[in-house]
């Protein structure tokens, strides 16, 4: 495979830190073109768990998404982000108050040299207190952004993990099914291996092959069979697994998937190109620029902290000795307060907060970078592991035809007597080996193709996530 790069900055952003620039390094190809004849169509936006057209997979991807707990965190998440955003927008509208009461109070008279009557005093009052923070030089407008930003990588930390999920819960089924083909292949191969025993014995009994044929032969036979226990304990581990992805309990599933099934298939003879987009979608992508973006609010947050803030802070209300003369114009109060603050000496404080600001843009900065070569070098290996695994499949197919060929003429010379029974347990081992290599490869290549969906951020589309 071909991987050609070419430079294209996405969104240069200068930052001078150390006396060196910063800047987002966004050098990723075109697309990826594959050399070889095995390519995989790749859906970009669909439920790509479909194209293996397996019923149970697809039922059991619907029901890890209605139940599994962290996709609901996930959401939950979401929310909690949503509503940190609408709390800074109330920023740009006034607060108000209302406040109503009965006040008695009585003056001493002895507060003087010069004795004065005692001063008894009752009255009912109610006031509409209103303060509002003009937004003059953008202090709020940047908060919101930073919330939007933080709102966005939210929505794509559920994108991620409803990527994972699927992907999961796609690679634990293939894990069954790849087990259950290899327990199917050991049974086979068991009933084989239990028929030419029982040619060993015949030929012992019949005086044509020492006792040692019939212990060879029960050798393979029961080791084969030894390794029957093994497979079942993984198949019911990976039963729980998928049962603990999909939120239900293993007994509730078990008995649709204990019934034996196939690897879905994992062929694809579509020569396509895996345009950069692709890349550009995936979850870990879109946080990473939306952390950028709500570092670069939360520095200009701290830019407008040296800035003077404008408020206005008033009320008014009516205050009587009797409630019927409430709304008396004599009974009206009222108070109006502008208020210019502008902080002229902190201790350095405010640099500090900006320069930390700064600090933890270029650190979003290095993790976007750090997030695309990892995102580039996932892409390239699945695609590599892929293409060669299939590769190995076809391999394996020749390998597994000519040792079944082997294992068919060692039988029919012992038969004859033309050769020792050391040829027939050769070609009965390596014809075991070789078809469960081949059934590993296949449950390989699937689970790849699923690791390139994954790596490619397929599935999901976070600009419907609301």
């Amino acid at each position: 495979m071909r991987f050609f790069i070419l430079l294209s900055i996405l969104a240069p952003i200068y930052c001078v830190a150390s006396g060196r620039p910063q800047t987002i390094t966004d050098s990723i190809p075109d697309q990826w073109l594959y050399s070889s004849s095995y390519t995989q169509s790749l859906p970009c936006d669909d439920e790509w768990w479909k194209t293996f057209n397996d019923s149970k997979l697809d039922s059991l991807i619907n029901l890890g998404i209605d139940r599994n707990y962290n996709v609901a965190i996930a959401m939950r998440r979401i929310a909690v982000a949503r509503q940190a955003q609408r709390q800074v927008k109330a920023g740009y509208y006034p607060t108000l108050g209302l406040s109503a009461g009965w006040n008695k109070s009585r003056t001493s008279r002895n507060l003087t040299d010069v004795t004065t009557p005692a001063n008894d005093v009752s009255y009912y009052s109610a006031t509409v207190d209103m303060s509002w923070e003009i937004d003059l030089f953008g202090r709020i407008n940047s908060a919101v952004a930073q919330k939007k930003a933080q709102w966005q990588a939210s929505r794509a930390d559920y994108v991620a993990t409803m990527i994972s999920l699927c992907s999961d819960i796609a690679s634990g089924y293939i894990q069954l099914r790849t087990l259950q083909s290899r327990l199917a292949v050991a049974e086979r191969h068991l009933e084989s291996q239990g028929k030419v025993l029982a040619i060993a014995r015949a030929r012992h009994e019949a005086g044509l092959a020492s006792k040692l044929d019939v212990a060879q032969a029960a050798t393979i036979y029961y080791s084969t069979e030894a390794s029957l226990p093994t497979l079942h304990i993984a198949i019911a581990s990976a039963i729980n697994s998928i049962a603990t992805l999909t939120g239900d309990f293993p007994h509730n599933i078990a008995p649709a998937l204990e019934v034996k099934g196939n690897i879905p298939d994992y062929k694809r003879l579509i020569s396509i190109g895996v345009p950069v987009d692709l890349i550009r979608r995936r979850p870990d992508m879109v946080a990473a620029e939306a952390d950028i973006a709500a570092a670069a609010a939360n520095v200009g947050i701290a830019k407008k902290d040296f800035l003077p803030t404008l408020s206005v802070e008033g009320s008014i209300g009516w205050q009587a000795h009797d409630a019927g003369k409430w709304f008396n114009s004599h009974s009206l109060t009222y108070n109006i307060a502008p208020k210019l603050s502008w902080t002229i000496f902190d201790g350095m404080a405010r640099n500090a907060a900006l320069a930390s600001a700064k600090e933890n843009m270029l650190i979003s900065i290095d993790n976007y970078n750090q997030t695309l070569l990892t995102a580039v070098q996932e892409v390239e290996s699945a695609m590599q592991t892929y293409t060669c695994t299939m590769k190995s499949i076809a391999y394996y197919q020749k390998v597994v035809a000519q040792a079944e060929e082997a294992f068919r003429l060692s039988i029919d010379l012992y038969k004859q007597g033309l050769s020792d029974f050391t040829n027939v347990a050769d070609a009965q081992m390596n014809f075991l080996q070789y078809s469960d290599a081949l059934t590993e490869a296949e449950g390989q290549a699937a689970t790849q193709l699923i690791n390139l969906y994954r790596a490619l951020g397929g599935g999901w589309d976070i600009n419907r996530i609301k």
